[in-house]
């Protein structure tokens, strides 16, 4: 499945500077990561996030997890004025924007999306983007990216946290109760000496 030729279309027409990156069909950004040989900070996670006002696209890197409550913030910071900020059901892409799931593209003004972007992707030159394919990406400057979407950029993402496993201790097993022996001290065998008989010379 190749990129669409509505993206591709749009980038050209935008003059945008990118590269199409072919691999074996991923789905997720940290199969992606791992096919194309790249850093989770260089692979760009994009979701759909719904309030009572519409939709919006969030950009940032597949090593870290979106805060909804810092995004709502930043959100009503700009002026929104929304009360709540969740993400919808893969049903809902699908209706409204005609794509499978897990295939919405990072180019939010495909779809006259306002982009959010996590400041942290300021931290790399170039990253890949989810560009509607299964088997193909768009590897493309941030700058460039900022110049072509103007996202509104602020920290919205928090650290993954991995849980550790914590090893049971093993169970301590009873040993084993000593015999008691008695302390007696080693029959001692006496031996008597037979006098030597010893006769007087007349």
């Amino acid at each position: 499945m190749p990129v669409p030729k509505k993206i591709t279309n749009y980038l050209d027409k935008q003059g945008a500077k990118y590269a199409i990156v072919t691999h074996k069909k991923v789905y997720t950004a940290y199969d992606a990561a791992q096919t194309m040989r790249k850093k989770l900070e260089e692979i760009v996670k994009n979701l759909l996030i719904q309030t009572e006002k519409g939709f919006v696209v969030v950009v940032l890197p597949a090593s870290k997890n979106i805060s909804l409550s810092k995004l709502k913030k930043i959100m009503n910071a700009h002026g929104k004025g929304v009360k709540k900020v969740e993400i919808p059901k893969e049903g809902v892409m699908v209706r409204l924007f005609k794509v499978k799931p897990g295939a919405l593209p990072a180019f939010g003004s495909l779809h006259k999306l306002e982009v959010y972007m996590d400041k942290s992707l300021q931290k790399v030159k170039k990253a890949v983007f989810s560009s509607g394919s299964f088997t193909e990406s768009i590897e493309m400057a941030i700058k460039e990216f900022e110049k072509l979407e103007k996202p509104i950029v602020g920290i919205f993402s928090e650290v993954k946290k991995i849980k550790k496993q914590i090893q049971k201790k093993p169970k301590r097993t009873k040993k084993p109760a000593k015999k008691k022996t008695s302390k007696r001290k080693p029959a001692v065998r006496k031996t008597t000496k037979k006098a030597k008989k010893t006769t007087k010379k007349k």
